[in-house]
């Protein structure tokens, strides 16, 4: 359908456009900005003055619960959330049931997607069969199957030898590894970042040394196998100064945090909600400032929801015994516009962080504005605002933010041209 967007503010992080115009979409892809190409009969029309125009958000890491885990969510219920949040592409880790190390269950996740229709998928695949850290998944049969990337979440391999023959093969094929830097040993058991609010709440620690040892050792392996990595769900400070030593050494090095490591802190705890349990824990206020820092200098590129959706009798056992996770993809853009009113950011650089640099993490085709380009496209108020949960599309409710006035309100969500959210 030829829509003509009128009067947006265009901001494109990856070109550096942010002016006023308008904006001509054509058979699924921007056809041109300003002045409507010759010929061009719009179809539909949609008034944008005092919106923003901003690439589809593409997040790295939503849980979509399918295959397996119905009783938590769906492609169609989790992708139809992320439209809502301002989403238009994401990626989708490998915990399914079977597990994301078969090119059918890849096929299957992107074939559900496009049924769907709501957001372009991306899937992960295993790095290990079963991720187990044993054996090597069939890699480059997934990557032709659509797997943008590979990991192994937080289950660690079995010993530093074969995950350095794993990142030499993945190197082989240029492709991506994600590495969620957590020491399985300094980690076991614990359920909070151990310091005095673990301690005074009674509750097993998870030392901050657990991320910065393991990611100690993922940065010499990637720097060994010379392969591509993107580190996911950054918690310490210090694992972010980590990662910025290794970026000024040139190592092709990339990561992302969730977007609740930098609102919220463990002090969160101090109620026992379950709803603040997540994995990695959440962090010191100082682990906070050392996160927003990094997003803000550039060392950490991409800002994630890390959604995880739970059904209601997840959350409900004691802290200690519920699952970890909060379900966040369709508050994305709410959330993150609240670095924005927090001063911490300008709005140009919180896109980038939600668009361009996490398509550049992981080679993905999103996250830009240009003529000829997919139509993926979100149009948002910025000076509206957001009542977390007063129309809840996921099918997991854990969220801590529910009941929040957020600021900014999306107004419409485009994949290929085609509106899949409207607010």
């Amino acid at each position: 359908m030829r829509t003509h967007i009128i009067g947006a503010r265009v901001i494109d992080p990856a070109s550096g456009l942010d002016q006023i115009t308008d904006l001509f979409l054509e058979g699924g892809k921007i056809a041109a900005f300003g002045q409507a190409p010759s010929g061009f009969v719009a179809e539909r029309s949609i008034d944008a003055n005092g919106l923003i125009a901003s690439p589809g958000l593409v997040d790295l890491a939503v849980a979509l619960r399918e295959p397996g885990y119905s009783r938590k969510g769906s492609i169609a219920s989790e992708t139809l959330a992320a439209a809502a949040g301002g989403v238009t592409s994401l990626c989708c880790p490998p915990l399914t049931k079977p597990v994301l190390d078969t090119s059918a269950v890849a096929e299957l996740i992107l074939d559900r997607a496009r049924e769907a229709g709501h957001c372009k998928v991306f899937p992960i695949g295993a790095l290990s069969k079963n991720l187990e850290g044993e054996q090597l998944a069939e890699l480059v049969a997934l990557r032709d199957a659509g797997c943008v990337a590979f990991g192994n979440g937080l289950q660690s391999f079995s010993n530093n030898r074969t995950l350095c023959r794993a990142l030499e093969y993945a190197a082989t094929f240029n492709l991506t590894v994600i590495f969620h830097s957590q020491d399985r040993d300094l980690a076991a058991g614990g359920i909070a970042h151990e310091g005095p609010t673990a301690s005074f709440l009674g509750l097993a620690g998870i030392p901050e040394s657990a991320e910065t040892v393991a990611l100690a050792r993922d940065l010499l392996l990637v720097e060994q196998a010379g392969v591509r990595a993107h580190f996911s769900q950054l918690s310490t400070a210090r694992g972010a100064q980590m990662i910025a030593e290794a970026q000024a050494r040139g190592l092709p090095v990339t990561a992302d945090v969730a977007l609740y490591q930098l609102i919220l802190t463990d002090e969160a705890l101090s109620e026992f909600s379950s709803l603040y349990h997540v994995q990695p824990p959440l962090r010191t206020h100082a682990d906070r400032d050392g996160l927003r820092a990094a997003v803000k200098s550039g060392v950490i590129k991409a800002i994630a929801s890390h959604h995880q959706p739970h059904e209601a009798d997840a959350k409900l056992a004691p802290f200690a015994a519920t699952e970890p996770g909060i379900s966040s993809v369709e508050l994305l853009l709410p959330l993150a516009m609240t670095l924005v009113q927090d001063g911490l950011l300008d709005l140009p650089t919180l896109l980038a962080r939600l668009t361009a640099g996490p398509a550049k993490a992981l080679r993905l085709p999103a996250g830009r504005l240009a003529v000829g380009a997919p139509a993926d496209l979100l149009l948002f108020d910025p000076q509206g605002s957001t009542l977390a949960g007063e129309r809840w599309l996921s099918k997991g409710a854990n969220c801590p933010f529910i009941g929040h006035c957020l600021p900014g309100a999306v107004r419409y969500t485009l994949v290929d041209g085609r509106i899949s959210f409207q607010g």
